[in-house]
């Protein structure tokens, strides 16, 4: 479709995409979560050079995650309540200030708390950036996906970044990592980082003021911490399991979490297409499907081209429903979108974090595979915590479709 001079242009929904708002804010995305990708890559470095043990050095993932776990949706409430549109960079820029300052004490504790910054950076980030996201991006499960993606090549970025640095400087190059976020930071101050809102152009718009499904919200709400568990656990153990269970370098190791973040990018960019064109609720079902032969074939795996393989059905199967669940939950909660963001977006990949460190416990009591072996019933478990959000994917289904021809379908109509 052609755009106008603004960089905007119809979307497949009706709704319309500012494409350079959108790409400004994928572009920070990109490097604000670079820095959460880089708190797995830096664990192996960890164990290695100060002899962290495996839950130590997954407590340093927990120290990432627990205060943005808590603070994150404090902070979608406030974006819904006023724009403050600073946020976007100056939590960028924590983020960053964070994880350069974790190599340059040498306590755990010091390490710890520098890492906890960063986490805090990311929380303040993440509801103002994609509710400016959602604004930019109109009612489409792609344009949002677009947004989403630019996170996951962040993580995937993370170990590409930060392996060579720690493998030329060690822990104490930490403060090189700092510089993406410093000059990303300057340059959302620089160019503006506001997404004007636009009127919207669906069904909806012009009606009656649409009414928040809390109660669907909060099945949606367990089911993205599920999968935030699901992602911290893979991503936190698979360097780490790799090298032990195969005896080879820490490159190797790095090579199968990024294969695995890489991939995910990909399947994010998948879910949106088919969420747009299947339903919500269909592709998020579809993802957890497809993680559970992941997961059998990281546990069995009897080589390393095995586990290469495990990595990519779990990039798909993890990140299908990633953007989507964000999406969703935007959809369910009309009048509040950066709490909806908050808790989508920011629970997505931080809530794991807290549990984590338990994952870490149980490898140094069993070994790592038992610790890989656990995390098995989580997308099952996925899958019927879906299962509460049949009516949601209707209602949605039909604003997208329908609802700008007709009246809803009935109540006995099938739900997609």
């Amino acid at each position: 479709m052609r755009s106008d001079r603004g960089g905007r242009r119809p979307a497949a929904d009706g709704g319309v995409v500012d494409r350079r708002g959108l790409g400004l804010l994928t572009g920070s995305h990109v490097v604000d979560d670079l820095y959460q990708g880089a708190v797995p890559a830096l664990l192996p470095f960890l164990v290695l050079e100060r002899g962290y043990s495996y839950a130590a050095a997954t407590g340093i993932t927990l120290a990432a995650t627990v205060l943005s776990s808590v603070v994150q949706p404090a902070f979608g409430v406030l974006v819904d309540r006023r724009p403050l549109p600073w946020l976007t960079p100056l939590g960028l820029l924590v983020a960053g200030i964070g994880i350069g300052l974790a190599g340059l004490g040498g306590s755990y504790w010091w390490t710890w708390a520098a890492v906890a910054l960063s986490g805090l950076g990311v929380a303040a980030y993440h509801p103002a950036a994609a509710r400016a996201a959602r604004a930019a991006a109109g009612a489409s499960a792609q344009g949002m996906s677009w947004f989403a993606v630019g996170g996951n090549a962040g993580l995937a970025l993370g170990p590409v970044v930060v392996t060579p640095v720690l493998l030329a400087y060690g822990v104490a190059g930490t403060p090189l990592l700092a510089l993406p976020a410093l000059a990303t930071a300057v340059v959302l101050l620089a160019l503006g980082c506001r997404a004007r809102a636009r009127p919207r152009t669906t069904a909806a718009a012009g009606g009656a003021r649409q009414r928040d499904d809390w109660r669907s919200f909060g099945w949606l709400t367990g089911l993205v911490v599920i999968r935030s568990v699901l992602y911290f656990g893979v991503s936190s153990l698979i360097a780490l399991y790799v090298i032990d269970r195969f005896g080879v370098s820490t490159s190797a190791g790095s090579a199968a979490l990024a294969t695995f973040l890489a991939v995910g990018a990909v399947g994010t960019l998948a879910g949106g297409w088919l969420a747009d064109r299947w339903g919500r609720v269909p592709a998020i079902r579809l993802g957890y499907a497809v993680a559970v032969p992941g997961l059998v074939l990281l546990v069995a795996a009897p080589s390393w081209p095995g586990v290469l393989a495990a990595a990519v059905l779990l990039g798909v199967g993890l990140y299908l429903p990633f953007s989507v669940q964000t999406t969703l939950g935007q959809e369910l909660l009309p009048n509040r979108v950066g709490t909806a963001s908050g808790v989508t977006l920011g629970l997505a990949v931080s809530a794991g974090g807290a549990v984590t460190p338990l994952f870490g416990v149980l490898a140094d009591a069993y070994g790592l595979v038992w610790s890989v072996a656990a995390l098995l019933p989580l997308p099952l478990l996925a899958l019927l915590v879906s299962l509460r959000l049949p009516g949601a994917a209707a209602r949605e289904v039909w604003a997208r479709t329908e609802g700008r021809r007709g009246s809803p379908p009935e109540p006995a109509a099938p739900h997609r």
